[in-house]
C-alpha cells in the first residue's frame, strides 16, 4: 500500500532488506490525514477556519509586560502554519540535509518519540528495544501505548577511579543482534547519543552495524538531543542518505538553550516523514514556537549559539577538575565520556572504597533542601549506582556547587 502523499520512489532503497510499508501498522498507512485550512491557502480574507475574525482577546492592562510584548502583534488568532517549511529549510541547511522532506517538527523530541511507537508498533502486541541506562520517556511512552519494551544494557567498562566505579558506556551490538535474533516483533531501537545519563556518544560504526542486520526489519532511532556539546564529528545525520532504516532525533532545548519552546526535530528519508506528517496534530507547531525557532536558526542566533556551546563545554572541563578535588571526601571520578552538557559522578563511602547509594541521595537531597543546588539523583538507574548527574552550569552557578557539595560531603 502506497504511503499517502508520497510521490512514487525513483530509486532503490537501501538497505535492501528495509521495506518501510511492512513498518508501518495497515490502519496508519490507510489513514487518510486531516485536511486543514491552512494545507490550501494562507492568504486573504480567510473565512475557512471558524476562527475569531476579531482578533485575540488579551488585554495589555493584564499585565504591565504586555504592552510591549511582540507576540501580542502575531496573528493569534490564526491558526499556525501547519507545515513551516521555512524552519525545515533552516534545518536542512544547518545539518546539512537534501531538503525540508527529510525534516519533520514535533512538540519537542517527546511528541516524535510517541508518535513512532502509535505509527510502527502495534499495541499488546510488538516491541520497541532500548539500550539502559537511558532516557526515560521511550519506556513511558511505551506504556502508554501498550507496546512491550525489551532491554539490552550498555556495558560499562573502564576504570574510573577509586571505588571501583566503571568508566565508559559502549553499546553492545551482538547482544542487540541477539535480542532481535530472539524476537520478531521488534519494531523500533532506540539508541541515545550523546547518551542521558551516560554523556557517551555511540560510534556511528556501532548504529551501521544494526541498521545493515538483515534480520532487524524495523527502525533505528537515534536520539541526539546533546550532539552538539559532543565536540565530535559524530551526528547520525550523515547516514540518513544510505539508510531508509534510520531517523534521527534533535531538539532545540539543550544546545539552542530553547527549552520552554518544545520544539524537537526528526530527521530521516522522505517515506517515514511523510507517515508522521500524516499522522500528527493538524496544528502541532504553534506561531509563537515557530516564531522563536526561526529566530533561533539565522545566522547570528546560531553564531551566538556555537560561542554559547563553546563557552559550555569548557565549563564541562573546569567543573571535572573541580569535582576531582573532592575526591578525598569520597566523591568518585565521573563515568560516561562527558560528551553534554551535563556530567556523573558517583557518591562512595567515607573510606572511598565503594559507591554508596544511601549517602548519595542523602548528599542530594541535602543539596537541595538545605544548601539551594539542585542536581538529579540517578543511582537506581543500570550502572549508575550512587551517582549524581549535575549539568553544567554558569561559572557562578559551578563554582557553587562545588563549594555547597564540599560543605555536604564534609558533614554527611
Amino acid at each position: 500500500m502506497p504511503i499517502l502523499g508520497l510521490p512514487p520512489s525513483q530509486g532503490p532503497v537501501k538497505p535492501a532488506h528495509f521495506d518501510i510499508e511492512r513498518v508501518i501498522r495497515p490502519n496508519i498507512l490507510a489513514l487518510h490525514p486531516y485536511r486543514c485550512a491552512r494545507d490550501d491557502y494562507k492568504e486573504g480574507i480567510l473565512l475557512d477556519a471558524n476562527e475569531n475574525a476579531l482578533g485575540h482577546s488579551i488585554s495589555a492592562q493584564a499585565s504591565p509586560d504586555l504592552a510591549s510584548d511582540p507576540t501580542l502583534n502575531m496573528d493569534l488568532h490564526r491558526y499556525p502554519d501547519p507545515s513551516h517549511d521555512s524552519i525545515k529549510e533552516r534545518i536542512a541547511s544547518l545539518r546539512s540535509i537534501s531538503g525540508v522532506d527529510h525534516v519533520f517538527l514535533g512538540v519537542g523530541s517527546d511528541e516524535v518519540i510517541d508518535l513512532l511507537m502509535r505509527v510502527c508498533v502495534a499495541p499488546g502486541k510488538e516491541k520497541i528495544l532500548i539500550t539502559p541506562p537511558t532516557y526515560g520517556m521511550y519506556s513511558v511512552c511505551a506504556q502508554v501505548n501498550d507496546v512491550g519494551v525489551v532491554k539490552c544494557p550498555l556495558e560499562l567498562d573502564g576504570q574510573a577511579g577509586e571505588g571501583g566505579v566503571k568508566g565508559r558506556f559502549s553499546l553492545r551490538v551482538d547482544e542487540v543482534k541477539k535480542a532481535i535474533d530472539g524476537d520478531s516483533s521488534i519494531k523500533l531501537v532506540f539508541v541515545c547519543s550523546p547518551g542521558n545519563p551516560t554523556g557517551t556518544c555511540i560510534p556511528l560504526e556501532s548504529i551501521k552495524a544494526i541498521l545493515d542486520y538483515e534480520k532487524f526489519k524495523g527502525i533505528v532511532v537515534v536520539d541526539e538531543a546533546y550532539i552538539d556539546f559532543s565536540g565530535k564529528d559524530s551526528s547520525a545525520v550523515s547516514l540518513i542518505k544510505d539508510y531508509a532504516n534510520l531517523c534521527v532525533l534533535q531538539t532545540l532545548s539543550k544546545s539552542f538553550g530553547l527549552a520552554a519552546i518544545r520544539l524537537g526535530i526528526a530527521i530521516a528519508q522522505p517515506p517515514l516523514i511523510q507517515v508522521l506528517s500524516n499522522t500528527k496534530a493538524p496544528y502541532n507547531i504553534s506561531t509563537p514556537t515557530a516564531h522563536l525557532a526561526l529566530s533561533a536558526l539565522s545566522p547570528s542566533s546560531l553564531a551566538n549559539m556555537r560561542s554559547k556551546i563553546e563557552t559550555l563545554t569548557a565549563s564541562r572541563v573546569a567543573l571535572l577538575k573541580s569535582l576531582s578535588g573532592l575526591a578525598h571526601l569520597g566523591l568518585g571520578s565521573s563515568i560516561g565520556s562527558n560528551d553534554a552538557n551535563f556530567v556523573m559522578i558517583p557518591v562512595l563511602s567515607k573510606d572511598g572504597t565503594r559507591p554508596d547509594n544511601v549517602r548519595s541521595q542523602k548528599v542530594y537531597k541535602a543539596l537541595a533542601e538545605e544548601n539551594g543546588v539542585v542536581v538529579r539523583f540517578r543511582g537506581n538507574e543500570l550502572g549508575c549506582e550512587a551517582c549524581l548527574r549535575i549539568t553544567v552550569g554558569s561559572e557562578e552557578e559551578n563554582a557553587t556547587v562545588i563549594r555547597e557539595l564540599e560543605l555536604v560531603l564534609n558533614q554527611l
